[in-house]
């Protein structure tokens, strides 16, 4: 058969592919937009609320030097990674300011409420309000009953300190006259600092557990650190000063009082925080540093208050989703040092 007999088969060949083609384009595309219009309903968002403890400025939390403001921009950029509307509220460290803003949530429909405040007898209310309206709530730091809670852990946060300036202790100063001093806010019960420092008392035990302990009490005044600290220092002239500091700021000042006796090669301190004013910021000082040799504040124990949304918002994904939750779930409080401060907050300014 020639060519010329061929080519209108051909043509037919053709024709009909094409419009198979077209046909199966005309069933496929209804079904394909379909199908992406049912993924996109099934991603839902839902609808967060946080009540933040209180973001009066200057105010600082749990103890530590961090701000409210702090907490709330962790939030603001940790919810990037979910479908998740945030609505932000101030508690402002008032039981009726709290309970106004969970009938606020309710009114807004919100899917889950986030509480943060450190009134128990409040957050029962709290509880009892959310659960009637069908609101699942999530806790941080001082419970609201049968929700789950995320928290920080002062005893642990404070043996891990004493345990590392009993560590020191033991491996510079072995058979040298030593005491240790736990110095801050040590009676008060806000925020449990006193955990914090019995925490510490047992881990400055750990490796000397015959050493002296001596509390020193400036009522959360770092003010007070240096004419207290003093004290202590010249009743203890020829001896070696292990210092527990409940906050970082106590432990800066304890190492200027250290300083204006002419005692720093007798001293070694660990704060309590890693906020900015050891870890600093690419233009700041600071003073857990590998650079900074010098230093005789060995380290800090990290609240990551910064990063509470990191940790929180994960929570509350599962159990958005239904998905089983502990009952609580403590913060990984960590020994930061010149060893490790660049892993943990890298020497530039990024979260």
């Amino acid at each position: 058969m020639g060519r010329a007999s061929q080519a209108p088969a051909l043509r037919e060949g053709r024709r009909r592919f094409f419009l198979w083609i077209n046909l199966v384009w005309f069933v496929l595309l209804p079904w394909l937009a379909g199908a992406a219009l049912v993924a996109v309903a099934q991603e839902r968002r839902y609808t967060v609320a946080f009540a933040n403890l209180t973001e009066e400025p200057g105010t600082t939390l749990e103890g530590t030097g961090f701000t409210g403001r702090e907490v709330r921009e962790s939030f603001v950029l940790a919810v990037r990674r979910y479908p998740i509307d945030l609505v932000f509220y101030d508690n402002q460290r008032d039981p009726r300011k709290a309970l106004a803003n969970v009938e606020d949530a309710v009114g807004r429909k919100v899917d889950l409420y986030i509480q943060y405040l450190d009134d128990a007898a409040t957050n029962v209310k709290v509880g009892q309000r959310l659960r009637g309206a069908g609101v699942s709530v999530l806790a941080i730091n001082t419970p609201v009953p049968d929700a789950p809670l995320y928290t920080i852990d002062n005893r642990v946060a404070g043996r891990i300190a004493g345990e590392a300036l009993s560590e020191y202790g033991a491996r510079n100063w072995r058979g040298l006259p030593t005491i240790g001093v736990v110095l801050g806010n040590l009676r008060s019960s806000e925020y449990r600092v006193p955990e914090r420092a019995q925490g510490a008392s047992e881990g400055l035990k750990r490796h000397l557990p015959t050493i002296k302990i001596i509390p020193v009490e400036t009522h959360g005044n770092p003010a007070q650190v240096g004419p207290l600290l003093a004290k202590v220092l010249a009743s203890h002239p020829s001896t070696k000063i292990l210092v527990a500091a409940m906050d970082d700021a106590s432990a800066l000042a304890a190492k200027s009082a250290l300083e204006s006796a002419g005692r720093l090669p007798d001293g070694a301190i660990v704060g309590q925080g890693v906020d900015r004013s050891v870890h600093g910021g690419m233009n700041d000082r600071k003073e857990i540093d590998p650079s900074n040799r010098g230093s005789i504040v060995v380290g800090s124990v990290a609240f990551y208050l910064d990063r509470y949304g990191y940790e929180v918002l994960p929570l509350a994904m599962r159990m958005l989703r239904g998905e089983t939750v502990a009952p609580r779930t403590v913060t990984a409080h960590r020994l930061i040092t010149a060893a490790n401060v660049f892993i943990e907050y890298p020497p530039y300014d990024m979260n």
